[in-house]
Order: C-alpha cells, then structure tokens, then sequence
C-alpha cells in the first residue's frame, strides 16, 4: 500500500468535515434552492482547509445532487428542500464509513454486472486497458510483489468498459476501502494471487470474445473466496 492511498483515505475524514460545516452554513445562512455559496477561496479560509479540499467536498454534494456547480457563476444549493437535505446529508456522511464485508460484497454485485456488460459493449481500447493491467498484475505477481492495486486497477477497466458511468463510478468510489483494507483482513494470500493471473486471463479472454453469459460466470468463479468471507463468515 503506498503513501498516496494513505492520504487519500486520511482525507475522507477531512472530506466529511467540510461536508458539514457546508450543511451548517447553509442552515445558518437559511440558503434556499437557486441560492449561491460562498466561493470555494471564501470556504478555504473560513473553515481553514486547502481549497482543492473544498473543492472535493463540492463535487461529493455534486454527485448526490445538493448543490450545483455553473462555470464562471459559482456553486448553487440545488432544487431541494432544507429537510430533506440535512437528511441526506446525514446518510451520505454515513455512506462514507462502511465496514469492510459490506464494500466486498458491493464490489461482487457490481462486477457481476458490469463483467456482462463489458462482454457486450467493450471496444479495442478497453481492451488494451484491461491487458495493460493484466500485465501489470502479472509481473508483480510474479516478484513477489503486493499486487492489490494492479488486481484493482483491472476490475475498474472492465467496469469502465461496460460503459454504465453510474456503476463505474461507484466502483471508483468503493475501491480505496478495499486497497487499504486487504491487506488488514488478510482476504487473499501468495498463492491465490498467483492464481489470480489464470483467472484474470480467462475473464479477459471471454470479454474479448463478446460472451456476457460466460463472462459472468468466469467473475463468480474468480471471487469464489470472497463469496465464503461475506455469505459464511
């Protein structure tokens, strides 16, 4: 695990601090919907964090639907009642910490469903993608080296190419919990890695071959013993 994943996950802490103080604003201002923020330079300094971590924040409450963001004019609390937003608010900052069997078995979800569609809409470029990670994985593997980020960084290739952007995007947002938490859990060890190499192999060889059906079951044999650790445990 490198020192940039450890930021980044140090930075989810930081990330829903700002989410609230955001929340508190808007109800100590009593902004309405149409009504604009303060600008990300005002947040900055007012909450005493980078504006990058401002901006962060922004784009979280973006992809949820709170707040909306207009070039050149600024950041906007979007169409929706106090209420309900405080309420989501809460939930989302809720969504932020999720325990680790409930990200692994998220990830089986989506990837089930994403491998089909990868089989069905993937282009020579997502395949070149999902073979450049394939490499990748393979060679630190084969140092005996940690290859969790390379595994990683070809699953988010096939979600990629399954040209779905709400389930690539969840993927994006599950998959720092799941790079900094593996090791901690102890899911996998040398020898499943190595046979991950087969494996990653095969689903990469049905996807090319445009077989959703096949693709699938390729993906549930790969997660066989994440299936044990999440349904029986």
């Amino acid at each position: 695990m490198n020192l940039e994943t450890l930021q980044k996950m140090d930075g989810l802490g930081l990330q829903k601090t700002i989410i609230s103080q955001i929340r508190d604003l808007i109800n100590y201002k009593n902004l309405e919907p149409g009504d604009k923020l303060p600008s990300e330079r005002m947040l900055s300094e007012k909450f005493e964090v980078t504006r990058s971590s401002v901006r962060e924040a922004i784009q979280k409450l973006e992809f949820y639907g709170l707040l909306k963001s207009i070039p050149q004019s600024g950041t906007f609390v979007a169409n929706i009642g106090v209420i309900a937003m405080n309420g989501m608010i809460e939930d989302i900052l809720r969504l932020e910490d999720p325990d680790f069997k409930s990200l692994v078995e998220t990830r089986i979800l989506l990837e089930l469903k994403t491998v089909r569609l990868a089989a069905l809409r993937r282009t020579e470029k997502d395949l070149q993608k999902m073979k450049e990670a394939l490499d990748a994985y393979t060679k630190k593997v084969n140092e005996g080296k940690d290859a969790v980020q390379e595994d990683l960084l070809f699953h988010l290739a096939i979600a990629k190419a399954s040209g779905n952007s709400t389930m690539n995007t969840f993927m994006l947002i599950i998959t720092p919990g799941i790079i900094t938490n593996f090791e901690k859990y102890h899911i996998c060890d040398k020898d499943l890695a190595t046979k991950g190499i087969d494996e990653h192999q095969a689903i990469f060889d049905v996807i090319r071959q445009k077989n959703p059906q096949l693709a699938k079951k390729k993906m549930k044999d790969h997660f066989s013993v994440l299936y044990q650790y999440c349904y029986q445990s």
